[in-house]
């Protein structure tokens, strides 16, 4: 199994995730080849229920035994939930003061949509493997965030997005279908799938980056057939980037040393770290979609950028991690290939 792991890294000396090049290059093909008519209806259908796959795989994966060792800490969960849908949300309404200097009106929306989705699960996990932090904590708090944003996240869009968001009775109960209802079903069917999701993880994990490029696709040719993408000019891109890195910034810092006040050890404060910083981008496509309809491929462009951008910073940091003086014995825990990081995590929006 290692060699083949070996095998299939990505060079060292090559700086870019294999995955990121192939969501630009998504976005690139619709751009040049967007969906139309007949095809975009049926590159609708294709994403939705791809994700409603991805999420279905979700239920599967997560067994009882890890949901009860992560419910115990309960204090865990609740400051990673903070993270994710207080703190985060605040952050996003300070940034209206960058108005017009930095983002645009539009750009604005998206970042601020940015901040309410949930947290990743399988980057969390991964990350806080490779950190050697508390794993099962991990597990639990990535999957209740994507369980709590599935109705949070649609009545925080609907309070603070106000028009720029298409909220309605009918837009919750297209998201719990498309996503709830699948994690459920995955849960409930888990006792004879179990075994082949965990046999077969790495080949299941190409349904969730090939699910994420598939919605991406269907969200950027519509914005290309509405013509909305002469609102974004590379100086505003570049004004993006740097106010989602000062976030980013921010939200490590916050989730680090704010954990430690709060009296959490360091494994724990590794998962809120991971946890607590980072959005789902397989949570909020289908989201965004839902919520902004022909004007989704903008709503999601910070949260597209912000995604690769907490990739690879939390890459390094786990790195770094994994060496602390402090940390547990490399032989105590289950080994994780280092230069894979982002690619594993990556598996996971």
């Amino acid at each position: 199994m290692w060699s083949t792991v070996k095998r299939l890294r990505w060079p060292s000396w090559m700086p870019i995730d294999p995955y990121i090049l192939l969501l630009l290059g998504t976005v690139g093909l619709a751009a040049l080849l967007p969906a139309r008519g007949t095809g975009a209806d049926v590159a609708s259908g294709a994403s939705t229920g791809a994700i409603a796959f991805l999420f279905f795989l979700y239920g599967a994966r997560l067994s009882t035994r890890e949901a009860m060792d992560g419910v115990r800490h309960w204090r865990l969960h609740v400051t990673v939930l903070a993270c994710t849908f207080v703190v985060f949300p605040l952050l996003g309404l300070a940034s209206r003061g960058l108005v017009p200097v930095f983002l645009t009106d539009p750009l604005y929306q998206g970042l601020l949509f940015l901040t309410l989705v949930p947290s990743t699960i399988q980057s969390s996990i991964a990350f806080t493997s490779i950190a050697r932090g508390n794993v099962p904590a991990a597990i639990c708090a990535g999957s209740f965030s994507s369980l709590v944003g599935i109705v949070v996240t649609p009545l925080l869009a609907a309070a603070l997005l106000g028009g720029g968001a298409g909220f309605s009775a009918d837009s919750v109960v297209k998201i719990v279908l498309q996503l709830l209802v699948p994690f459920v079903a995955g849960q409930v069917l888990r006792r004879w799938i179990g075994g082949f999701v965990a046999r077969h993880k790495k080949v299941l994990g190409l349904v969730d980056r090939g699910s994420i490029l598939l919605v991406v696709y269907t969200a950027f040719s519509e914005g290309m057939v509405q013509g909305i993408w002469h609102q974004v000019s590379p100086v505003r891109l570049a004004g993006l980037l740097a106010v989602e890195a000062v976030l980013l910034a921010v939200m490590l810092v916050l989730t680090w040393y704010g954990a430690k006040g709060l009296g959490f050890g360091r494994e724990d404060r590794i998962a809120i770290q991971f946890a607590g910083s980072k959005k789902s981008l397989a949570a909020g496509l289908p989201m965004a979609s839902v919520l902004f309809g022909a004007q989704a491929s903008l709503a999601v462009l910070p949260l597209m950028l912000f995604h690769q951008m907490q990739l690879m910073v939390c890459a390094v940091i786990a790195k770094r991690r994994s060496h602390d003086p402090e940390a547990v014995p490399s032989q105590e825990r289950p080994a994780a290939p280092e230069r894979t990081a982002v690619g594993a995590a990556s598996r996971s929006a």
